[in-house]
C-alpha cells in the first residue's frame, strides 16, 4: 500500500460476519467511499466458516479492483487467492509469511503501541505497520498509541503507518496529519448506516 497524502481508508471486517446481509453491506460501503484495502478479521478459527467469508468478501472487493488481506492466516490467504495477510504478531513472522506469499503479497505487522516493534517489522519488510488502540479503552491493560508516536513515524519512517483502534472524530482529526491510514471497523459497523458513518469521519478527515 503507497503512502497517499490524505489519509486513506483501510476497513477492517467485524469479527462476526452473516454471510445473508455482510457482503451486500460491504458492497454498499466500497460503492459510497474510497477504500484503499480491506482486512478480513474474523474470530472464528473454524476453518469452513474462514474460508465461506473469504470466498463471498474477495468477490465484493476484487469486482471493485480492491485488496483483501486476512488475520493471521497465511496458509489460508494463499489457498484462498487472498492478497495478503496482517500480522498481529508484531515482527516474529513477516519473513515467514514473506516466504509463503512471495514478494508481491500484502505483509503487514500490528505493532500495538511499540516504536521498536514498529521498526523491526519494517526492518523485517513489512508493506505497512498498524499501531493501536490510538483511543483509551478498558481491553487489554488501558495503554494506547498517542499521537506523538504518529508525529515520530510520519517525521523519520517511510514504511506506511495504520491507526487504528478505538477512533473517534476528535482523534481523526489530530492524527490525519499524521497517519497514511485510517483502520476503520466498529467504528461505523455498529452505527445504523456505516456508509452514512464513514463519510462523517471522512469530513472530520479533510
Amino acid at each position: 500500500m503507497d503512502s497517499p497524502e490524505q489519509p486513506q481508508i483501510y476497513l477492517i471486517t467485524p469479527p462476526e460476519i452473516d454471510l445473508e446481509q455482510f457482503p451486500d453491506q460491504m458492497a454498499k460501503v466500497l460503492d459510497g467511499a474510497e477504500i484503499a484495502c480491506i482486512r478480513l478479521a474474523l474470530s472464528s478459527r473454524d476453518e469452513d466458516h474462514v474460508a465461506r467469508v473469504s470466498d463471498a468478501l474477495r468477490e465484493v472487493a476484487h469486482a471493485r479492483d480492491i485488496a483483501l488481506v486476512i488475520s493471521d492466516h497465511v496458509l489460508m490467504a494463499q489457498r484462498l487467492g487472498l492478497d495478503g495477510v496482517h500480522l498481529s504478531d508484531a515482527a516474529r513472522s513477516i519473513r515467514a509469511a514473506r516466504k509463503e506469499l512471495g514478494p508481491d503479497a500484502i505483509v503487514g505487522s500490528f505493532c500495538g503501541i511499540s516504536r521498536h516493534d514498529g521498526m523491526t517489522a519494517g526492518e523485517a519488510g513489512a508493506d505497512y505497520v498498524s499501531f493501536g488502540p490510538v483511543g483509551a479503552t478498558a481491553l487489554g491493560d488501558g495503554a494506547f498509541a498517542e499521537a506523538d508516536l504518529f508525529q515520530w513515524w510520519s517525521e523519520m519512517i517511510e514504511v506506511p503507518v495504520v491507526a487504528e483502534g478505538g477512533l473517534s472524530d476528535e482523534l481523526i482529526r489530530q492524527l490525519a496529519p499524521q497517519t497514511d491510514f485510517f483502520g476503520i471497523g466498529d467504528e461505523i459497523w455498529t452505527a445504523p448506516d456505516p456508509l452514512a458513518r464513514l463519510k462523517e469521519l471522512l469530513a472530520v478527515m479533510a
